[in-house]
């Protein structure tokens, strides 16, 4: 008995199979007032990337918040799974998107969105660069004009020559160069965007976390935004599987942990 073997031709247009979106297959059902303040949002593409996905992964589940991670969203996009952490964060601050613990979800009340923030995609650190920079020359012309005709002064008195039986000119003492605030708020978003998603996410900032970073920042070569960055990534990159939860007492590190001087050298050492 001989057996028919059966034969695919391609489609009539050689390519792909052609696929046709029908509300059979499933639907969102989203308030048209949502879609055109979402028209309206001056976002850009990988933000208005993200939302669409959130709104996928809640309304499209009949939800109005869940547990969405970086590389669903990247996955479902094509967006990086750091350029979604840094969108969302942006949407975050801009009310569009919100938070409940572990959970993100759309702000319905379009009324609390803040389109005034602007859209220049600019990382984390870079934004909290700049507000250090902000700060550190923020000071009036009044303040500026005051120092040097102090500096004047004290440079005129050194080289004005001594009148008999008058005691030596000390020359003044220089002071030490006031260091700028340190960015705890940017440095636990750092971490956030490197590891919330293998490890829990940091929400509060207590006066403990204040002083970890504090530690961490003076231990840092360059002490930015960025070297932080750069310290949580080489950590989610090095780390051994047990640091996120893969053993059996099923501990997993947190940014506290992280905050710990010999965490960060155990790092930079590569012994973790």
């Amino acid at each position: 008995m001989s057996t028919a073997e059966i034969l695919q031709f391609p489609s009539e247009g050689g390519g792909q199979e052609r696929r046709v979106a029908d509300t059979d297959d499933g639907y969102t059902r989203v308030a048209n007032e949502l879609l055109e303040a979402v028209m309206c949002a001056d976002l850009t593409a990988r933000q208005l990337k993200v939302f669409l996905a959130v709104m996928r992964k809640t309304y499209g589940f009949g939800k109005k918040t869940d547990r969405i991670t970086n590389t669903q969203i990247s996955a479902m996009t094509g967006v990086h799974h750091t350029h979604v952490c840094t969108a969302k964060n942006e949407m975050i601050a801009m009310n569009i998107i919100i938070t409940s613990g572990n959970q993100i979800g759309i702000n319905k009340v379009v009324s609390d969105w803040n389109n005034d923030i602007s859209q220049v995609s600019e990382t984390l650190a870079n934004l909290a660069n700049k507000r250090l920079a902000e700060v550190a020359n923020g000071y009036s012309p009044t303040q500026l004009n005051t120092k040097e005709t102090i500096q004047k002064k004290e440079r005129k008195e050194i080289h004005t020559p001594l009148t008999s039986g008058a005691e030596s000119v000390k020359t003044p003492t220089k002071r030490k160069p006031k260091s700028p605030p340190i960015p705890y708020q940017a440095v636990m978003d750092a971490y956030n965007e490197a590891l919330a998603e293998r490890l829990p996410f940091a929400e509060s900032l207590n006066d403990e976390r204040k002083r970890g970073i504090q530690r961490i920042w003076k231990q840092m070569r360059h002490q930015t935004v960025e070297a932080c960055a750069a310290y949580f990534t080489r950590f989610a990159e090095t780390a051994k599987p047990f640091y996120f939860g893969e053993s059996e007492s099923g501990w997993k590190a947190d940014f506290d942990y992280l905050l710990r001087s010999k965490t960060l050298t155990r790092t930079r050492e590569g012994s973790l």
